[in-house]
């Protein structure tokens, strides 16, 4: 075991990549402590010592959706008491309330509803830029996409680059959840195979929409599907050099199918970060997504090859909330951002969506 270790030790420290049975050697068996060090040596070769954060809120149309995704505590049917469904006008009051806080992000991701086809979203997103025109937009989920393009009768080319022409910026990255398919089948079965949503974002790469990438761990996955998982994300990387960050989300078990399942522990959640920090060698950055994971968790990530807190959130989003996140009412100020970043030895940089230094 020691001499794997050495081995894995030199490649980081020549900037070679690792196998996919590397990566898993490391999940089974490194010590917590040297993963910290091998993540934070390739953190600190891409990014230094910085950590970024940008001023965002999120806008969560309708959590009335199709679908019944087991590991999810967001979706509801239309009768639902719980259930909600914006108008254009509502939205745009969301919108119009955060121009104070200096946004710049506005996230877009929801449940996929029954009745809403490209021209409602190019519409929404056209109103979203004139009240703020120099928002970027980062919205939907492949899954989105895929049902958005159907019901509207175009194909997904078509779809991306009327959203591309209407100020989409780039896609959200969720719904990837894990891609082996017995797993998938299991999870979510109407989201289809892993195929849909590799097949989505290189398209949206193709037509120069960047994303983000994400992996729902800590369910019924084991190692060895997160690293085929990563694997596959690793490889259309090289293939587009679209992806702008790689987010793990944690699975979180209130109020879902799945809330029989322990969650997992903060050691298992640093273990994950720093492999995939290790692992993901040409994506540059690692999101805590602290409105998840927490912010004493996101605190951690940093020392385990995490440089990226997500933004301000400001309260908009529900979907962690209602499955048992500590952040029962995720907002962060820049400056309690800033804070946390600089009392973990790092140097706070506020960013653009695409990771420009504002």
């Amino acid at each position: 075991m020691q001499n794997q270790l050495k081995v894995i030790q030199e490649k980081v420290q020549l900037k070679e990549r690792i196998s996919t049975d590397e990566a898993l050697f490391l999940y089974e068996n490194a010590p917590l402590g040297l993963l910290g060090s091998l993540a934070n040596q390739i953190k600190n070769q891409l990014n230094g010592k910085n950590v970024y954060y940008n001023r965002n809120i999120h806008i969560e149309p309708t959590n009335i959706c199709l679908y019944r995704c087991k590991f999810c505590s967001f979706s509801k049917d239309c009768n639902d008491p719980l259930s909600w469904n914006y108008s254009h006008e509502d939205i745009i009051e969301i919108v119009k309330s955060h121009i104070k806080d200096k946004i710049t992000e506005i996230h877009i991701t929801g449940g996929v509803f029954p009745k809403r086809d490209v021209i409602w979203f190019t519409e929404l997103i056209s109103k979203i830029k004139e009240t703020i025109p120099a928002v970027h937009v980062k919205a939907f989920t492949a899954i989105e996409l895929d049902y958005l393009a159907k019901i509207s009768k175009i194909s997904l080319d078509d779809c991306l680059q009327k959203l591309k022409n209407a100020g989409l910026g780039s896609l959200a990255g969720g719904g990837a959840e894990i891609f082996d398919s017995e797993i998938r089948n299991n999870l979510c079965p109407e989201k289809g195979l892993a195929k849909l949503w590799l097949d989505i974002h290189e398209t949206a790469h193709n037509l120069g929409i960047f994303s983000n990438a994400t992996m729902l761990y800590g369910h019924i996955e084991s190692y060895n599907h997160r690293v085929e998982h990563m694997n596959e994300l690793r490889n259309l990387q090289d293939r587009t050099h679209g992806f702008n960050a790689f987010i793990p989300l944690k699975f979180r078990k209130q109020n879902n199918f799945l809330s029989h399942l322990p969650e997992i522990t903060l050691v298992e959640d640093l273990r994950n970060y720093a492999v995939a920090r290790i692992f993901l060698d040409n994506i540059s950055h690692i999101k805590a997504y602290w409105p998840m994971i927490g912010k004493e968790t996101a605190r951690f990530a940093l020392h385990f090859g995490a440089d990226d807190l997500d933004g301000t959130i400001h309260e908009t989003t529900k979907i962690y909330t209602l499955a048992g996140s500590e952040e029962q009412a995720p907002v962060m100020s820049p400056s309690e951002i800033s804070e946390i970043i600089t009392s973990e030895g790092f140097i706070p940089v506020e960013r653009d969506s695409l990771y420009n230094p504002i």
